[in-house]
């Protein structure tokens, strides 16, 4: 048997399972099959190189957020959309994001991406999740080239962190002086 002769025979299964005789019915089992058959890592680990050779300021953030265990791909019914449709919706979104006080990362990113792309340029949507935040990819379809990509979370919820701070050194700074330079503290009392 064949790998898509096999597929179509877990479909068939699935849609037994879920009791989905009726044609949407169907086609959202398929689509649960298709993501669950999908492989995670390599295409989490695409997308995060994708991420990193990008230049949205927080790219080290968001590939970060795609590497880790707890992020999964979520159902995603519309993967397919327009620079204008979602110029709109991202417009829409970084208002209610201000007003209900949602950490995000990237969006600013996106907006000025999403700003130089005609409105009829189509685009694909990628959607990653954990329990506590989600990361909206916006990249061409054919080429993979990322446009730009939001992570946030829920209202008055900070961001994770996952990239480490830099270490501060511990050193004192050796005061650099001129020895022709008047030193305008300088206690003299002879």
């Amino acid at each position: 048997m064949d790998a898509c002769a096999l597929d179509w025979q877990k479909a068939a299964v699935m849609w037994t399972w879920l009791g989905c005789s009726d044609p949407m019915g169907q086609w959202c089992a398929l689509a649960e099959l298709e993501k669950r058959l999908r492989d995670t890592s390599e295409d989490k680990r695409r997308l995060a190189d994708a991420l990193r050779a990008s230049p949205i300021a927080e790219r080290d953030r968001l590939a970060a957020f795609v590497l880790d265990e707890a992020a999964a791909f979520a159902a995603n019914p519309f993967p397919s959309t327009t620079a204008g449709a979602a110029r709109q919706r991202w417009g829409l979104r970084e208002i209610e994001f201000e007003a209900m006080q949602v950490a995000s990362a990237g969006l600013s990113c996106l907006m000025t991406a999403l700003a130089r792309l005609p409105a009829s340029e189509p685009l694909r949507q990628e959607i990653l999740r954990t329990p506590t935040h989600v990361l909206y990819l916006l990249h061409h379809g054919e080429s993979g080239r990322i446009i730009g990509a939001v992570l946030h979370g829920k209202p008055r919820e900070p961001l994770p962190l996952f990239v480490r701070p830099k270490a501060v050194s511990r050193r004192p700074r050796r005061r650099r002086t001129n020895p022709d330079q008047l030193d305008l503290f300088e206690l003299n009392t002879a």
